[in-house]
């Protein structure tokens, strides 16, 4: 999931989730633009309420991307241990394989 306030314009108009995306100006006349669900607004024409949503769905795409990142480390640990955990059965005779 990509954070809302996005500042690369390909991604805004490419990506047609829930999630709103701004595209900051590029000069200073131009305004923010929201991007959600396939339609465009103006920032900062929004009643506050839309903006103080808009910033909880920042917090929320900032909290799931902090967790994806902690399980792709939790993921390269398991497997450094399973590593090791290999290396030291090497050695150990296994039990035979039970018959059905």
């Amino acid at each position: 999931m990509k954070l809302p306030w996005s500042s690369s314009k390909s991604s805004i108009e490419q990506t047609q989730t829930s999630a709103p995306e701004t595209k900051m100006p590029d000069s200073k006349s131009s305004e923010p633009i929201l991007s959600f669900d396939g339609k465009r607004y103006d920032l900062q024409s929004l009643p506050d309420e839309s903006k103080e949503l808009i910033r909880r769905m920042q917090v929320a795409d900032q909290q799931l991307r902090m967790h994806e990142d902690t399980l792709k480390v939790l993921a390269v640990g398991r497997q450094t241990i399973g590593g090791q955990l290999k290396e030291k059965l090497s050695g150990v005779k296994p039990l035979p394989d039970e018959k059905k």
